[in-house]
């Protein structure tokens, strides 16, 4: 095989799984990072409106993440499928087409962005205070956009070959020169001018540039067949056909749900400046809680992926099974700190009463419901590992836009107010769950998708020797 990486269609799956988990929660925990240290500075430092402005900001950044992760999903699972086939060809051409189409897909989506902010955030109700701040802050945003695409696209490619270690220096890197950043361009320290809420969103487009400058580098220095797909960029429609095939269900996935929490959002700003911050700073730590069972869910993805290209469909019930009892145990432990002492956690971003009150709530109701989203994650892995990304796309849009989103109109109108929205999210997260554990009971996800041909074939086209050791990337 090729120079790193992991075979992980043979071993302990417990262990696969926490070598490929724990990294990725940390990945994740490291890109929480930036959001709650813009938070931090921003709620100390500037106030309730900017507070206001980032919560309102926040559905519509993740509707460019969403796009960017459905896009880049596809390329961990042929990445990990063609390398359980020992497909090195197929390998280098999934990284040299995922590469050129994130591109394309990046600068569109960033001047689209730019051209149509204003637009979009009146469509969300935003309130007239916090308008230009939003605006201001969204176009600095968008402008970072492609960066964050083909961030998300090395990890994909590290993540499909077994490799969710390496990425996490480069993240960290990025999230260390953000805290040094953000007070200085947010107050004006030395050679800096006082940008306020702009500030926070230069500090990220510097930082992420750094740390996604920093992964390119690693990718291209290692070698193999992953830098010979970056060295050679080529867009193959056949690759291209696959990639569509099952990125666009994930994509059209994460950005339903993006959608989903930004008609939420609507419905909350609609209740004032207080609400939504309170709702922003209250979602950015339940977040916390949502990305254990994220990272179980892409670790169950990546190993699905390499057994069944394999042909080991005996181990997926044994990595459903550990995934399960694992990525539970973590939510629990979450949960039961938003249940008990949701205003402490509150508290280090403001010290408004009002926003406080508004965001104990939240936490108390939404906290407990991330088991069920945290079992959800776990039996959508295996799907996603298997390549039916259509299927998890359907149980979405029912389960968002058929009980979440209409749920949270309708209990927002009645007496329970703003408590009814949060009641809408737990609601849809039990529906969610039982409808993915009951496909993933019924073994839909054994038929094929994925072919991989005969992985010795490919051999001298790539001039990788499939038997002369056993690290991929």
């Amino acid at each position: 095989m090729d120079k790193f990486g992991k075979d992980l269609t043979e071993g302990s799956i417990p262990r696969h799984l926490l070598s490929l988990a724990v990294p990725m929660l940390l990945a994740n925990l490291l890109s929480a990072g930036y959001g709650l240290v813009n938070a931090f500075w921003v709620g100390r430092f500037i106030g309730r409106e900017a507070m206001g402005a980032i919560a309102v900001s926040f559905p519509v950044i993740f509707i460019y993440v969403g796009v960017a992760a459905g896009a880049t999903v596809a390329t961990t699972i042929l990445v990990s499928q063609f390398y359980g086939a020992r497909n090195y060809l197929m390998v280098t051409k999934t990284v040299s087409t995922s590469s050129v189409l994130a591109i394309i897909l990046a600068v569109l989506s960033s001047v689209c962005g730019i051209l149509f902010v204003d637009r979009i955030l009146t469509v969300l109700g935003t309130p007239e205070t916090i308008f230009p701040l939003a605006s201001s802050y969204l176009r600095i945003t968008f402008l970072g956009i492609p960066l964050m695409f083909l961030s998300l696209l090395v990890t994909s490619i590290l993540r499909g070959a077994g490799d969710t270690r390496t990425p996490l220096y480069f993240m960290a890197a990025g999230l260390f020169l953000n805290t040094v950043l953000d007070p200085i361009m947010i107050m004006g320290i030395g050679p800096f001018p006082a940008m306020g809420l702009n500030g926070a969103a230069w500090a990220t487009i510097i930082s992420s540039f750094v740390s996604l400058s920093l992964g390119v580098i690693y990718l291209r220095r290692k070698g193999g067949v992953i830098a010979a797909g970056i060295n050679r960029l080529k867009l193959d429609a056949g690759i291209a056909k696959l990639i569509f095939k099952i990125g666009f269900p994930s994509m059209i996935q994460q950005s339903a749900l993006a959608l989903g929490i930004a008609a939420v959002t609507s419905l909350v700003n609609s209740f004032g400046a207080a609400a939504a911050a309170g709702f922003g700073v209250a979602g950015r730590i339940d977040s916390l809680a949502f990305l254990p069972a994220q990272s179980m869910g892409l670790a169950v993805s990546a190993i699905t992926g390499q057994n069944l290209g394999a042909g080991r469909y005996d181990r997926v019930q044994s990595i459903f099974k550990w995934a399960m009892l694992m990525t539970l145990a973590i939510t629990l432990f979450f949960s039961i700190f938003f249940v008990t002492i949701p205003g402490m956690l509150l508290f280090p971003f403001t010290t408004d009463l009002d926003v406080i009150a508004i965001g104990e709530t939240y936490l108390r109701i939404v906290g407990p419901a991330t088991v069920f989203f945290a079992v959800m994650y776990v039996s959508n892995g295996i799907m996603n590992g298997a390549g039916h990304t259509m299927t998890t796309l359907i149980f979405t849009l029912v389960a968002v836009w058929g009980i979440r989103v209409p749920l949270a109109i309708l209990l927002s109108r009645t007496s329970l107010g703003l408590t009814g929205i949060w009641v809408s999210y737990a609601i849809a997260f039990l529906v969610m769950m039982c409808i993915s554990l009951l496909w993933y009971k019924s073994g839909r996800w054994k038929k094929v998708v994925i072919k991989h041909g005969d992985p010795l074939a490919q051999e001298a086209a790539v001039g990788v020797d499939v038997g002369a050791g056993e690290s991929f990337l």
